[in-house]
C-alpha cells in the first residue's frame, strides 16, 4: 500500500491558472497574523517543545472533538494520559477524519514543519513520533524559528484588560532579536459578564489589582478600561476583539447601567434584559474609545458556547463543547453600528460571522457603514472556527464577492492557540487561487495577470498591511 502523502505542490489547485496564481502570486507573500490566541509567554521565552504532543495536540479542542467522536476516552483528550498515549490516540483517529479539514491540516502541518510525507495512522505513528521529536530539537522549530520560517511579519495575541502585558513589554525590549512584531489585542469580554457575578467579581478584582486602584463603580470600570486600552496602545496594540453571541443595542441610561453594576457587585445575577442593557452600554462606550484611539474593532459573533454543562463543570471552558448559534443578528448589529456612526465614533470594524446562513446578512451590513474615509473600513472577516475550512472559506469569499469588494478584503487569520497552525494561511491561499483560477478559465473574469495577480497578493498580505498599518 502506498502510504505517501497526497499533499503536493498543486494540492487544492484544480486548474493551470489556479496553479500559476498560487505559485507566482500567493505563495511568496509573508503572513500578517492579526488575530490569534498564541501565548505571549511562549513567544517571549522562545519556547522549545519537547515532543509532538506539546507543539501539536496541547490545548487543541478541534482534535479533541474528533477523538471523542471516534470513541476515544477523555483521559486521552484532556485527561491524565501520557503525551505519547494521547498522540497514539490521535494517530488512530486521523484515518477516520477523511473529508474533515483536520485530515488536510494534519498532513499539511507534518509536511511543512517536519518534511514528513507519510500519512499518519496507527502503523506510522511510532515512526512519525520519533522523527518529529528528533526534528523538534532544531532551532528552526523553536517559537522564534517557526515565526521566521513562516515569514510572519506581525502577529496580534488576544489579551484581557486585566493582563499586565509583561511578556509584550519583554518582547518590545531593545535586546529582543525576533523580527516578527508581537502586539496585544484588547479583549474585554469579561467586563460584560454581569450575568455571571461570581466570575465577573473575580475578574473585576484582578482588573483592580493590575490597575492599582479599586473598580467599585460603573464610572471606575469605564475609566479603568479606558486607561488599560491606552496602556495597550503604548505597548503597540491597535485592535480590540469581542466574542459575542450577537451585538447588543438596547437603550440603557447611565443610571440603569450603574444600578445593574451595583447589583452584580452584590452577587445578584443580571436578568437577560439587564445583561443586554449593560452590555449595550459598555459596548457603546468601547466603540467610541476605539474610534478615538484609531483602532480596529473585531466582532466575532454567533458562537453558542459551553453546551455540555456536565463536561463544562468537569473540564472548564474552551474544551470542545461549543457550536454554531442561530441567533437573530441583523437588527441589533445594524442598531449598534448605526449608533456609533451617528455619533461619529464608528471605528474600523471587522465582522466575523459564524453561522453560514447569515453570510449574506453580514456582507450586506458591511456595505451600509462604509464612509469613504478608507477603503474597506468595515470588513467581512474571514471564515472562522467551524468555517475556517475549504467550503466555509469559499462561502465567505463568494458572499463578499457578490455583495462587496473582495479586492479590499484583509484576508485570513490564524485564530489558533497552536504554533503549528500557520499552514492554514497556505490552505486559505490555495482555496482562494482555486476559486479565482476557476473564474478565469470560465471566462468570468479577465485572464489578466497584473489585474488578478494584484488581487491575490493584496488579499494575502498587502491589504492587511495597509489597513492596520503596524507591520514593520
Amino acid at each position: 500500500m502506498n502510504n505517501r502523502s497526497f499533499i503536493n505542490d498543486d494540492f487544492l489547485l484544480g486548474s493551470q491558472t489556479a496553479r500559476r496564481l498560487y505559485h507566482e502570486f500567493a505563495k511568496p507573500e509573508p503572513i500578517l497574523d492579526y488575530h490569534c490566541h498564541l501565548p505571549p509567554k511562549d513567544i517571549a521565552e522562545n519556547r522549545r517543545f519537547n515532543n509532538l504532543f506539546e507543539i501539536w495536540l496541547e490545548g487543541d479542542h478541534y482534535k479533541w472533538r474528533a477523538m471523542r467522536s471516534n470513541g476515544v476516552p477523555e483521559r486521552f483528550c484532556t485527561g491524565d494520559g501520557t503525551p505519547y498515549e494521547k498522540f497514539k490516540a490521535w494517530a488512530a483517529t486521523v484515518p477516520q477524519t477523511l473529508r474533515n479539514p483536520l485530515y488536510h491540516w494534519t498532513h499539511l502541518e507534518l509536511a511543512r514543519y517536519f518534511g514528513i510525507t507519510e500519512r499518519l495512522d496507527e502503523q506510522s505513528a511510532d515512526r512519525i513520533w520519533n522523527e518529529a521529536n528528533e526534528r523538534l530539537q532544531s532551532e528552526d522549530l523553536s517559537v522564534h524559528g517557526i515565526l521566521r520560517r513562516n515569514r510572519v511579519t506581525a502577529l496580534c495575541t488576544t489579551d484581557d484588560p486585566a493582563d499586565d502585558l509583561r511578556y509584550h513589554a519583554q518582547l518590545a525590549s531593545s535586546d529582543n532579536t525576533l523580527t516578527t512584531r508581537v502586539l496585544p489585542t484588547f479583549r474585554p469580554d469579561a467586563a460584560l459578564a454581569v450575568n455571571r457575578p461570581v466570575f465577573w467579581n473575580g475578574w473585576r478584582q484582578r482588573l483592580a489589582a493590575t490597575a492599582g486602584h479599586g473598580v467599585e463603580s460603573l464610572g471606575a470600570l469605564l475609566q479603568t478600561l479606558e486607561a488599560r486600552a491606552e496602556f495597550f496602545h503604548l505597548v503597540g496594540g491597535r485592535l480590540s476583539d469581542h466574542g459575542l453571541e450577537r451585538c447588543y443595542a438596547e437603550p440603557c441610561t447611565e443610571a440603569q447601567a450603574s444600578s445593574i453594576f451595583e447589583a452584580a457587585k452584590r452577587g445578584d445575577t443580571a436578568s437577560v434584559e439587564d445583561y443586554e442593557k449593560f452590555a449595550s452600554y459598555v459596548m457603546q462606550f468601547l466603540g467610541g474609545l476605539y474610534a478615538r484611539l484609531g483602532w480596529t474593532m473585531q466582532l466575532h459573533v454567533g458562537a453558542l458556547r459551553n453546551n455540555n454543562t456536565r463536561l463544562l463543570g468537569k473540564l472548564g471552558a474552551d474544551t470542545g463543547f461549543d457550536s454554531i448559534g442561530d441567533f437573530s443578528q441583523a437588527k441589533a448589529l445594524a442598531a449598534y453600528l448605526d449608533k456609533l456612526d451617528t455619533e461619529n465614533c464608528l471605528p474600523r470594524t471587522i465582522l466575523y460571522n459564524l453561522n453560514p446562513a447569515d453570510n449574506y446578512v453580514f456582507a450586506t451590513m458591511v456595505g451600509n457603514f462604509q464612509d469613504g474615509s478608507i477603503a474597506g473600513k468595515i470588513q467581512l472577516g474571514s471564515g472562522w472556527w467551524f468555517l475556517d475550512q475549504k467550503e466555509g472559506m469559499e462561502w465567505q469569499i463568494n458572499a463578499l464577492s457578490n455583495l462587496g469588494l473582495l479586492s479590499r478584503f484583509v484576508g485570513m487569520v490564524t485564530d489558533s492557540r497552536s504554533f503549528m497552525s500557520y499552514p492554514r494561511h497556505e490552505y486559505f491561499r490555495r482555496v482562494l487561487c482555486n476559486l479565482i483560477g476557476r473564474d478565469v478559465e470560465a471566462g468570468e473574469i479577465p485572464n489578466d495577470e497584473p489585474l488578478v495577480g494584484t488581487l491575490i497578493r493584496n488579499i494575502c498580505h498587502g491589504n492587511a498591511k495597509g489597513y492596520f498599518g503596524f507591520a514593520g
